[in-house]
């Protein structure tokens, strides 16, 4: 309660109490990773093989629309929440093309500067609300601190798997195979009885590079470690399958979040919250 009067005092209307995020499932990694192969695909379509300045603008203005509409909801919704995260894919993912394809810097340099980023958001959310759980999003502040970490982890991992797939000369599938590995440490140290939400949000970035490197597998062509299947048609593929998932949670109503703050994982026997 005293975080909810402190965020009013300060202007961040309070959504009432209602968690704003999906609870946290199989089914929410299924969406979440193909969110992120639908952006990096979509993404690549539009900025290669339209026009980047265009589809950037685009990208961007879409992006408002999608995490207005998100902000504008007063508690989960599945249509709007999902639609800001396949938005914030689809942007993340630009965002991070930018500083290699327009400004020419190198992955490394990007991947160090959004990860710098999340890390100064992380720090500032945890100071200001003493928590990082993503089911104790029932304020205003704390739902801009989520969709800003949500932002950073997109783009840090668009940048980490093409770091490892061109500039490791990895190529994209044993990028993504080395990314699917990499997400099983969280995944034992949260079964061990690690922090849920520690393990939780490295998962979330690793969601990212995972998505992302099976989609250029598909989509980029034979000579650069790819199937050649092309951006548009992985796009299309993408696309509907992430609406299908949507429409599936919006009609079964199993992604409604619990009615008071919980972790993001069920808990191990024997383990207490965290908070």
């Amino acid at each position: 309660m005293r975080a909810l009067h402190q965020d009013q005092g300060l202007g961040f209307q309070a959504s009432g109490g209602a968690p704003k995020v999906a609870a946290v499932k199989p089914y929410f990694w299924v969406v979440k990773l193909l969110t992120t192969a639908m952006g990096e695909a979509v993404s690549d379509f539009v900025v290669l093989d339209v026009n980047k300045y265009l589809g950037v603008a685009l990208g961007f203005v879409v992006f408002v629309v999608a995490i207005t509409w998100q902000f504008r909801t007063p508690q989960y919704r599945t249509w709007p929440y999902w639609t800001a995260v396949s938005m914030v894919a689809v942007f993340g993912t630009m965002a991070a093309d930018v500083m290699h394809v327009v400004l020419g810097l190198p992955y490394m340099v990007s991947a160090v500067f959004y990860a710098a980023c999340l890390i100064v958001t992380f720090l500032a959310w945890y100071r200001t609300e003493r928590t990082l759980d993503i089911h104790s999003i029932v304020t205003r502040r704390r739902e801009v601190f989520y969709w800003l970490a949500v932002i950073f982890t997109f783009a840090m991992g668009t940048a980490l798997g093409d770091l490892f797939a061109t500039t490791f000369h990895l190529g994209y599938l044993a990028s993504a195979f080395i990314f699917v590995g990499l997400i099983c440490v969280p995944l034992v140290a949260w079964r061990l009885g690690a922090s849920p939400v520690l393990t939780f949000w490295i998962a979330y970035i690793l969601t990212r590079p995972i998505g992302a490197s099976f989609a250029d597998f598909f989509g980029m062509p034979k000579n650069v470690s790819g199937m050649g299947f092309g951006h548009g048609a992985v796009s299309v593929v993408t696309v509907i399958l992430v609406i299908a998932l949507i429409i599936c949670l919006s009609r079964s109503g199993i992604d409604r979040p619990e009615a008071t703050p919980s972790s993001p994982y069920p808990q191990p026997r024997g383990a207490g919250a965290v908070g």
